[in-house]
């Protein structure tokens, strides 16, 4: 599933295409996606992009009339086309400009979104939402009073979007791994020295996908269709069975919350609770 890093570089990748143009057409072939496409996002047609921003893993096509909120699901990219060619078969969604070019949006498994909101208002998907991981509001003292009321297992509290948007399960791995703490730690439990330690880590590991084009394990592709290659320097995701990179200790795979987890005992140390 494309993480909070995907999401940017697909903003990234796309900004420079859209940004300044003007909507020719909305050409929505398949509304049936994780939540109905909305009539409302033909108003996008005929309005000039006046902004592209990311919340969380939603991406913001903003113009006068409103916003068109896009979330790519388990299975969805946006790919920016120089000119209009006969779309795929999960090919559902294509936003074209005036100038020829093609915004458009892939997702075999349906599981994405295209939403819709008014200027000046705030969609429910977006309303209790935390704080962006890569911005001030994310820092140390606040989490740690955060952890402070949470008896829940760190690696789930680090994953709740009301806690911190955008920090998915791979990621949540890796800065677990870079901070030395345990995923079944208790986030009650954790120390304001591991916090702040969790929190640099959770930044650089973000920071660091960003860079290389995020991770590529099955479906995300970049906006100009080159996988992400941060897949290339993960330590610990996927590793299991494999000597730690750091003590050489086998890497532990585990379902926590329903999903699964790796983590080194020699590095990370045992849970305490």
């Amino acid at each position: 599933m494309p993480e909070l890093p995907e999401v940017e570089v697909s903003r990234m990748g796309i900004t420079p295409h859209l940004l300044g143009q003007t909507i020719q057409k909305i050409d929505v072939r398949q509304p049936k996606l994780r939540w109905p496409v909305p009539e409302e996002i033909l108003l996008l047609q005929g309005q000039v992009i006046r902004a592209i921003r990311r919340r969380a893993k939603y991406l913001l096509i903003e113009t006068n009339s409103g916003t068109a909120i896009i979330h790519l699901g388990m299975s969805g990219n946006l790919r920016v086309l120089d000119q209009w060619s006969e779309p795929n078969k999960h090919d559902h969604v294509d936003l074209i400009l005036t100038n020829g070019k093609v915004l458009r949006y892939h997702d075999p498994r349906r599981f994405g979104a295209w939403l819709w909101c008014e200027t000046g208002t705030d969609h429910d998907v977006m309303s209790h939402l935390g704080p962006e991981p890569l911005t001030d509001d994310f820092n140390a003292q606040y989490l740690f009073e955060k952890a402070q009321k949470r008896k829940v297992v760190t690696k789930q509290f680090i994953m709740d979007n009301k806690v911190v948007v955008g920090v998915g399960n791979i990621y949540a791995s890796e800065s677990l791994f870079g901070a030395r703490i345990h995923p079944k730690t208790l986030a009650n439990q954790l120390t304001l020295e591991q916090i702040t330690s969790l929190v640099d880590e959770i930044r650089k590991v973000l920071a660091r996908a960003i860079t290389q084009g995020g991770t590529t394990l099955k479906d995300f592709n970049q906006a100009d269709g080159k996988p992400g290659y941060f897949t290339q320097e993960l330590l610990v995701y996927g590793k299991a069975g494999k000597p730690c990179p750091v003590c050489s200790e086998l890497i532990q795979e585990e379902k926590i919350g329903q999903r699964n987890s790796f983590y080194c005992e020699g590095c990370q140390g045992k849970a305490f609770s």
